[in-house]
């Protein structure tokens, strides 16, 4: 089962974003491997994802489950200079580690690791996040 969870793993986005209703992609796959979960419960990955996933589980593919979220082009977090107060309630959400910054100074994001998934948006108190589409 461990090689079929690697495979499983390597084939979500690694948004880590809970759609899926785990804690994060490889408890997601962890959770298919042992039948406890079904291919259809990724947003990031979308329609082609869940095929990929039923291909390695030998299952009937299904479209992703559009109750969990919508299915997006790639993005990533900017934080907006002029507004961030440094309260590091977005640090604290990331959960891939991608923006940095210290109390009362403001943050940004690092862009090649950041997942887009959209949790550090919530945690702002003044809504100085936005998704954007990744450049090129």
């Amino acid at each position: 089962m461990p090689d079929r969870v690697e495979r499983l793993d390597r084939l979500l986005p690694q948004t880590q974003c809970g759609q899926c209703g785990f804690a994060g992609c490889r408890p997601y796959a962890e959770a298919m491997a042992r039948g406890e979960a079904d291919i259809d419960r990724c947003p990031p990955g979308g329609d082609a994802g869940a095929r990929a996933l039923a291909g390695v589980l030998g299952r009937k593919p299904l479209p992703y489950d559009r109750s969990r979220g919508l299915h997006m082009v790639s993005q990533v977090a900017l934080v907006i200079e002029a507004d961030c107060i440094g309260c590091t309630k977005c640090i604290q959400a990331c959960p891939v580690d991608a923006i940095i910054g210290g109390a009362k100074h403001m943050h940004t994001v690092i862009d090649p690791l950041c997942t887009g998934c959209g949790l550090c948006l919530p945690a702002c108190p003044v809504d100085c996040i936005v998704l954007v589409p990744v450049a090129g």
